[in-house]
């Protein structure tokens, strides 16, 4: 009797863990963008500032090409922006888990493959987020990058990423600085080629 009432509290403990691992925003929010593993999606510029007008209009996808329990590839392609005029396939955003909360870095590559000067900066999560918005404000690494590069204007990026039952956003915010695409996960298109250099 001892031994069942044993076995019948670690059972009970083992699904508590089990619901608060599941009540975690960002693993809710990390299971929603691994249910797309796979798929792409039609997407456009949300924002509207001067900035950003080379890409107004523009056809934009977005890829979930490939995913494992701790690390998320998305490469985002943009029509009309590459070297010939064609697809830009030099942005890939990588979200990876951490032993802290999550972690945002983007992939630039030319279309040789060769490394972008400027790639591999983002952040990490400073706080649980949501289920459906993680924002990752800039981190130390970047700074030094953007500080090295000329372009400390950067150094106080907050990056943001959300994820609907009918939409996907990446942001990118600062002072003076709004950035949005956004894409529906109601239009999905045949998966592009590979992001250069991958």
């Amino acid at each position: 009797m001892k031994k069942i009432l044993t076995l019948a509290a670690a059972t009970a403990l083992t699904g508590c863990a089990t619901t608060a691992a599941s009540s975690d925003p960002q693993d809710a929010f990390f299971a929603a963008l691994t249910a797309h593993c796979g798929k792409a999606y039609a997407g456009k510029l949300a924002s509207d500032q001067d900035l950003d007008a080379d890409m107004r209009g523009k056809a934009m996808v977005m890829h979930v090409r490939s995913c494992t329990p701790d690390r998320i590839e998305i490469p985002f392609h943009i029509d009309g922006l590459g070297p010939d005029g064609g697809w830009d396939r030099s942005r890939t955003w990588v979200i990876t888990r951490t032993a802290t909360g999550l972690r945002l870095k983007h992939d630039h590559r030319h279309a040789d493959g060769s490394k972008d000067e400027l790639t591999m900066y983002g952040g990490d999560t400073a706080d649980r987020g949501t289920a459906t918005r993680q924002t990752f404000p800039v981190d130390a690494e970047s700074i030094a990058l953007f500080t090295r590069t000329g372009r400390s204007v950067s150094n106080t990026n907050i990056w943001s990423v959300e994820t609907t039952g009918d939409s996907f956003t990446y942001g990118l915010s600062r002072e003076g600085r709004d950035f949005r695409v956004t894409f529906d996960y109601r239009q999905p298109v045949a998966p592009p080629p590979a992001a250069w250099g991958w």
